[in-house]
């Protein structure tokens, strides 16, 4: 039933949690030591314990409610940017203040890198799908601070349309482990980024070299942030910024192993597949991870309106659309060993086979993604 407006509190306050984590790991910076163990635990046991204990996120708001009512919604994202860098760049001043050892510093900056992955780059994703320039810059400067600009291009240029095909990395393959996959993404996603974005002005006649590829700014922000690491702390500053942009790529990574692994398009001949559809998409109802990846576990409803608003997307019934049985961050723990992860995910794929597509009895061209690319 959809949610009448004007929103309360109660609705909009939850997805203000980053700011939590923001304090914790500011906590984690100024006390040093050991703390960065806080932020491993609240991530990786708190939020899960409380998807279990929280009811379960089955409504929907209506699509339709007007963006002025998402205002309180919307400014979180807005203003993360600045967050992000007092916890970046203000945490390598404080940092380099102490006489800290080594390792623990490295053990903060991990702390720091699960922030602005979990957080930076979730919401540089939501900005960059919106129209509004003044949040797709937001999104280029977050982006910016994890050294993985080129994410935006591959996104909206390759992921979203080709998800479950040979031509997207980021589709893990079935029987794919983590560890696999992220050594091979990160050097696909980089080179099907710029592939995108070249074949994008030759056909308006323009070389790669051309000013208006993207390319460019992304290379210039990420220059000014590894120059601002460098001026803050050295050498030691700049190998403690790397290890938080790191971090926050794995993160970043990890979900998106789990948002489409095994899931493919149907292939029909003639370099085409099917539409995408909602039950491409691994999806969660889980409201405490809702709450932190700010609705990214309705991922189905994500594909179909790309630039609808967080706080809109729609979740589907486990008949529409596959229902993980545990939230990301439990599924992610999963993934980190191939084997448990095998064990609970591929019957289930292969179940979401039998469901979708009764008439495919040869899968190994789609385990292998050796089907022809889409043109």
């Amino acid at each position: 039933m959809a949610q009448t407006n004007p929103f309360r509190i109660g609705d909009w306050l939850p997805f203000w949690n980053s700011l939590i984590l923001f304090a914790l790991g500011w906590f984690t910076i100024v006390t040093g030591g050991y703390s960065f163990l806080l932020m491993i635990a609240v991530v990786w046991s708190v939020v899960p314990i409380l998807d279990q204990i929280v009811s379960k996120a089955k409504s929907n708001v209506d699509p339709k409610t007007k963006e002025n009512n998402l205002a309180p919604f919307v400014l979180i994202t807005k203003i993360w940017p600045i967050f992000q860098f007092i916890l970046i760049f203000g945490g390598l001043w404080v940092v380099e203040q102490r006489d800290d050892a080594f390792g623990l510093q490295m053990g903060v900056f991990f702390a720091i890198g699960m922030i602005s992955g979990t957080v930076g780059i979730n919401y540089s994703h939501e900005l960059m799908h919106q129209k509004n320039k003044f949040e797709r810059i937001m999104a280029d400067v977050l982006l910016a601070m994890t050294l993985y600009s080129h994410f935006r291009s591959e996104h909206l240029l390759v992921h979203h349309r080709y998800v479950g095909t040979p031509r997207d990395p980021v589709t893990a393959r079935y029987g794919e482990g983590f560890h696999r996959f992220f050594r091979r993404v990160i050097v696909q996603c980089w080179k099907s980024a710029f592939a995108a974005e070249k074949d994008m002005l030759r056909r308006k006649g323009l070389p790669w070299y051309d000013q208006s590829n993207p390319f460019w700014r992304y290379w210039m922000l990420q220059g000014v942030f590894l120059v601002l690491a460098i001026i803050i702390g050295g050498m030691s500053g700049l190998i403690l910024f790397l290890i938080q942009a790191l971090t926050a790529v794995f993160h970043l990574e990890l979900v998106n192993y789990i948002e489409h692994y095994g899931l493919t398009r149907k292939y029909v001949g003639a370099g085409k597949y099917e539409p995408v559809l909602p039950h491409h998409s691994w999806n969660a109802e889980h409201r405490a991870t809702n709450w932190m990846l700010i609705n990214l576990q309705r991922h189905s409803d994500h594909h179909y309106k790309p630039n609808r608003r967080y706080p809109l997307l729609q979740t589907y019934g486990g008949s529409i659309a596959p229902l993980l049985p545990y939230s990301y961050p439990f599924m992610g723990l999963l993934a980190f060993v191939p084997s448990m992860w095998r064990r609970v995910m591929n019957h289930r794929v292969q179940k979401w086979r039998a469901m979708y597509y009764p008439e495919i009895t040869d899968w190994s061209a789609y385990n292998k993604m050796a089907n022809p690319k889409p043109q």
